[in-house]
């Protein structure tokens, strides 16, 4: 093995024990917690939890064993398995983190008729549809033998070894990423554009009490006055902050996916 195979298998052990410990965690707190299990995202924090930790246990480890030995570990059944698994999880992950947002979209900016609409009967209607959806691109892409041994992504899954089928698979692939990360990252900016805004919204409310606040409090001393205004300024980015995040996450976490695939 060269020195960058070498740092390349360390990064994906170091990922992987990461990813386990961080996974169990959550599950931890959701069995643990009867707060969390009441509320409705729970389900949706369970789902993505699970396809995490799937994924971490079935394909992490044979892609390690792939850049270790620069071959296909094991036989092919189990490898289009793995494959299967690769495409169905991680589409799963990314709507998972879609019907999260569309929960806290509801939430926000309908808070009074949030529990009307979505209750837990409505979140397992979004999960099944989120299975169903990720389930049938790894099986199209399975009965027309397009799930394989990467030699360049050391890992099983989606791969067309017959130049014959290049078209279809170039249009099957976009058609897949359209419907599944791109779809997702649009929920998501959607969302919490909405949620930004109601946000805003209300930081000018507040912003408007505390100017009236401290324009009545003639005698405020100076340092509280600026205290005041500090925290008024943090408030208005707090939302923002929170938001980029969750949407640099998700962006940062399956554009390498998307873009090497």
């Amino acid at each position: 093995m060269s020195i960058w195979e070498v740092i390349l298998a360390f990064v994906v052990v170091v990922l992987m024990l990461v990813a386990l410990l961080a996974n169990v965690l959550v599950l931890m707190c959701f069995l643990y917690s009867a707060d969390i299990r009441k509320q409705v995202p729970g389900l949706f924090i369970l789902n993505l939890t699970f396809c995490n930790l799937l994924m971490t246990v079935s394909n992490m480890p044979l892609t390690l064993a792939g850049i270790i030995y620069k071959s296909q570990p094991g036989g092919d059944q189990i490898c289009h398995i793995v494959g299967f698994l690769e495409t169905f999880l991680t589409t799963n992950s990314m709507l998972s983190m879609a019907a999260l947002s569309i929960d806290r979209w509801i939430a926000v900016v309908f808070p009074l008729s949030y529990h009307s609409k979505m209750r837990y009967r409505d979140a397992a209607l979004i999960l099944s549809y989120t299975w169903l959806h990720s389930v049938s691109f790894p099986i199209v892409a399975a009965s027309l033998s397009w799930v394989g041994f990467h030699h360049l992504y050391a890992s099983c899954t989606l791969y067309n070894k017959r130049p014959e089928d290049r078209t279809q698979f170039v249009i099957f692939t976009g058609v897949f990423h359209t419907l599944s990360f791109l779809l997702s990252l649009i929920v998501l900016c959607f969302t919490y554009l909405k949620v930004l805004k109601v946000a805003r919204f209300h930081c000018k409310r507040i912003d408007v009490i505390t100017m009236q606040t401290l324009v009545l409090l003639v005698d405020i001393h100076p340092s509280v006055r600026e205290r005041c205004l500090e925290e008024q300024k943090r408030r208005r980015q707090r939302a923002t902050k929170k938001i980029s995040t969750f949407i640099g996450t998700f962006v940062l976490c399956f554009a390498p996916y998307v873009i090497t695939r």
